[in-house]
């Protein structure tokens, strides 16, 4: 699987794809991640890649053309638009799930917009909407300063759902009963003159009531 990220600060990315689970997955070969900056299509000997807002206000907006060349040499090699999803984001649209990133595993190439400043000129949104399978999503509902971490939170969510990335199925927390509360060795832990002990019922080796705690929490 192939993700494609449109943005202009790759040093923001990478780090956090490269650790962990996402980098191993990457070493291994599950999915891939590529990077397309903008800025390397714009047509001023500035660099320029935003603009002021017509009709007036704060802040500036990323112009439409860099966005769109940059997403097509992602896609270069890509003939079936049927296997591309084009991610844009947008604070206030659809939340991003679960749900959604089962969706989204289902797709060999994600392109992951990322805007930046007030947002990208939506006449960009019309052209991409002609490359493949085009998605809105918000991740959670404050406003970010780029749309780069909301692009991780949705590679982190749907790599994990590629075949023998986790070792087991069953480590995909939401296809199990999981609670939020968990807990690991030792049994009794002390601070402060108090003791802090783990849950009995974790200890029974009752699977039937150990699941029913897990979904009560």
């Amino acid at each position: 699987m192939r993700f494609h990220l449109i943005t202009l600060f790759q040093e923001a990315c990478e780090p956090y794809l490269s650790a962990s689970i996402l980098g191993r997955a990457r070493t291994a070969k599950k999915i891939s991640v590529d990077y397309q900056n903008p800025r390397d299509y714009v047509d001023n000997k500035w660099g320029k890649v935003d603009e002021r807002p017509y009709g007036g206000g704060p802040g500036m907006v990323m112009t439409a053309l860099p966005v769109v060349k940059a997403t097509k040499k992602a896609l270069a090699r890509r003939k079936d638009k049927k296997k591309i999803a084009i991610v844009w984001f947008v604070p206030g649209a659809k939340q991003f799930t679960n749900a959604e990133a089962d969706k989204l595993a289902k797709f060999e190439d994600v392109v992951l917009v990322c805007g930046r400043y007030e947002g990208v000129d939506e006449r960009a949104a019309k052209i991409l909407k002609t490359m493949g399978t085009f998605k809105t999503y918000a991740v959670g509902e404050a406003t970010y300063t780029g749309a780069e971490v909301p692009a991780m939170a949705i590679i982190d969510a749907v790599t994990r759902r590629i075949p023998g990335v986790l070792g087991k199925d069953d480590s995909v927390e939401e296809r199990r009963i999981a609670s939020h509360e968990v807990f690991t060795r030792p049994d009794t832990i002390e601070w402060e003159g108090k003791k802090y002990k783990v849950p009995a019922v974790l200890k029974t080796g009752h699977h039937a009531k150990i699941d029913s705690w897990r979904a009560e929490k």
